[in-house]
C-alpha cells in the first residue's frame, strides 16, 4: 500500500507527527510544482508557492476528512494557493506583432521532470511528457484569467471531472463548464498556428545533435554567419524578462552582430557551452570568460526549437536559475 493510501499515516499526520505528514507531501512535491509553473510560468515561483501548499496544508491537517485522496487535497490548496497569488499580483502579457512578452516566463529543468515520469501508477505521470509543460503552452496559458487558467489545467491538463474540478474550486458545476468554453478558444488564439508546432517533443535524433553541436561551436567562436546558417527563416528571439525580440533571420543576425561584434565587450571573451534541456526541448548554457578573469561566468540559458532541421525559435533566459538545472555559475 502506498503512503497515500495508508490511513495510520493519514491519521498520524492529522494528529500533528511531523515525520508522517513530511512523507505524505514530498511524495507530491514535483508534481505540484509543475502544477504551480503551469498556473505561474515561473520557476522561483512555483517553488515559493509550493512550500506555501506545504505549510497551508500543515495548519489545515485536521481539516482533512478523506472525502478524496490527499493528493487532491493538496492540488486543491496549491491551486487555491496560486490564485491568491495572482490575485495579490496580477500580470498580463503584453503581445508584439508576432510575438508576445512575459516578463516573468522562466525555464523548467527537465532533470526534474524525471521523478514524475519515473514514478509508478501515478496519475500526472504522463503529463509532463506531454506538450503541456513546454513554453508555447506555457505562453499561451498565461493569457487566460486565473479562474479559467485553473479550470483548463484541471481538466484538460490533469484530466479531473467537471465535478471534482467544481469541488476543488467551490464552484458549480456550470460555472467549471462555462470557464472551459471560454478558456479553450482563447488558449487555441494564442497557441502556434500549426498544431504540429506544439506537438510533444522527443530526444534530439542524430541531425538535431549535430546542429546543437554547430550552434555551440559558432556561439563559441562568436562566428554570426555560421549561426546564421542554423536559423529558419522566419526565426523568433525573445529574452524573458527583458522587452527585446527580433522576428525573422536577418533581424536575430543584426542582433548577434551588435552584441558580440568589436563594439561589445563579449567579442573579446571566450565562450563555454554546455548542453542541457528545459521544458522539454534542448538548451544550452553559456558561460563567457571576460578579459582578466579567470574563470568562465554564466551568461545566458537558452532554449531552442528545431523544426525541419532548422532553428525556429530561441529563447534566451537569465543565468540565474543554473544551479536548478545542477549547473555551477562558474567554470574554471
Amino acid at each position: 500500500m502506498s503512503i497515500a493510501e495508508d490511513g495510520e499515516v493519514v491519521a498520524a499526520a492529522r494528529a500533528g507527527d511531523e515525520s508522517a505528514f513530511g512523507g505524505l507531501v514530498e511524495r507530491y512535491r514535483r508534481e505540484l510544482q509543475v502544477h504551480c509553473y503551469r498556473m505561474l510560468g515561473s520557476f522561483e515561483e512555483s517553488e515559493d508557492l509550493v512550500q506555501e501548499t506545504f505549510l497551508r496544508a500543515w495548519r489545515k491537517r485536521e481539516s482533512f476528512q478523506g472525502r478524496a485522496t490527499f493528493r487532491a487535497w493538496l492540488y486543491r490548496i496549491a491551486t487555491n494557493a496560486c490564485l491568491d497569488f495572482l490575485d495579490q499580483h496580477p500580470r498580463h502579457p503584453v503581445r508584439h506583432d508576432a510575438v508576445t512578452e512575459i516578463p516573468w516566463l522562466q525555464p523548467y529543468p527537465d532533470r526534474l521532470l524525471e521523478p514524475i515520469v519515473s514514478g509508478e501508477a501515478e496519475p500526472d505521470n504522463a503529463v509532463v511528457a506531454r506538450e503541456t509543460i513546454e513554453l508555447a503552452f506555457l505562453i499561451a496559458v498565461q493569457h487566460l484569467p486565473p479562474g479559467q487558467r485553473a479550470v483548463l489545467i484541471l481538466r484538460d491538463v490533469l484530466g479531473w471531472s467537471a465535478k471534482d474540478t467544481a469541488a476543488l474550486l467551490e464552484v458549480s458545476v456550470a460555472s467549471v463548464k462555462s470557464a472551459l468554453q471560454r478558456a479553450r478558444p482563447t488558449l487555441k488564439q494564442h497557441l502556434p498556428q500549426r498544431r504540429l508546432d506544439w506537438a510533444p517533443s522527443t530526444a534530439p535524433t542524430q541531425e538535431e545533435r549535430a546542429l546543437l553541436q554547430r550552434f555551440m561551436d559558432a556561439h563559441e567562436r562568436a562566428d554570426t554567419a555560421a549561426f546564421a546558417a542554423l536559423l529558419s527563416e522566419g526565426v523568433r528571439l525573445t529574452m524573458p524578462p527583458y522587452p527585446f525580440w527580433f522576428v525573422g533571420r536577418q533581424a536575430v543576425v543584426n542582433f548577434s552582430e551588435h552584441a558580440f561584434g568589436p563594439d561589445s565587450p563579449l567579442y573579446q571573451g571566450h565562450w563555454r557551452s554546455v548542453l542541457t534541456r528545459a521544458n522539454r526541448r534542448p538548451a544550452i548554457a553559456g558561460y563567457v570568460r571576460l578579459p582578466g578573469d579567470s574563470g568562465y561566468r554564466a551568461q545566458a540559458l537558452t532554449v531552442l526549437r528545431i523544426e525541419d532541421g532548422m532553428i525556429s525559435e530561441i529563447t534566451a533566459f537569465e543565468p540565474r536559475l543554473f544551479p536548478a538545472f545542477g549547473l555551477p555559475l562558474e567554470l574554471s
